[in-house]
């Protein structure tokens, strides 16, 4: 099976997440979609963050609300002692399931700051990446910085919708005391 591996915090999972799934499994040409939840995003404050099982179960639940994705939520990095490095979780599932390929799933901001992750070059070449545009990133310039440092490198820029709802709006509409579950999953 052709897997995409879609690995974030998911704090907590909106309609835009259940969108790019959905163009994964229906259009992108990928047969499931990995939900990775991360325990901790080393880009990220770890005081900001709930717990990683409190995030997955809400994962859990909220795939449980349709059933028709395909979508399996993964707790692999939960399991894992830290640090959590993305080639450590690609290279489990291989090893796991070496009878799939498996494609990490980002967004165009994560591919301008790619060659800050730790073996990003394995990544690229081993596994590849599908990349989701994002308000303020020009996706085809970070492709062409990454394929000029290697020609081999495995970038597939998706022909997606701009999702334009982020975690971090959801959290501050609910802080303020907003009616935000019309966003939620």
């Amino acid at each position: 099976m052709n897997i995409a591996v879609y690995s974030g915090s998911f704090n907590p999972l909106h309609k835009g997440h259940e969108a790019i799934i959905r163009f994964l499994t229906r259009e992108a040409g990928y047969d499931l979609v990995y939900l990775v939840v991360t325990p901790q995003n080393p880009f990220k404050q770890a005081h900001s963050l709930p717990t990683g099982q409190g995030r997955y179960e809400a994962a859990l639940e909220a795939i449980a609300r349709h059933p028709d994705l395909k979508v399996k939520p993964i707790d692999i990095e939960l399991k894992m002692t830290p640090p959590q490095y993305t080639i450590r979780t690609l290279d489990a599932l291989h090893e796991l399931e070496p009878q799939h390929k498996f494609t990490l799933i980002i967004g165009a901001d994560n591919l301008e700051n790619f060659p800050g992750w730790r073996y990003h070059e394995r990544i690229l070449l081993d596994y590849g990446v599908a990349v989701f545009p994002r308000k303020g990133y020009h996706r085809g310039h970070a492709r062409a910085r990454l394929l000029k440092e290697n020609p081999l490198y495995k970038i597939r820029l998706l022909k997606a919708p701009l999702v334009t709802i982020s975690s971090t709006e959801i959290r501050n509409g609910l802080a303020a005391g907003k009616d935000m579950s019309h966003w939620l999953m």
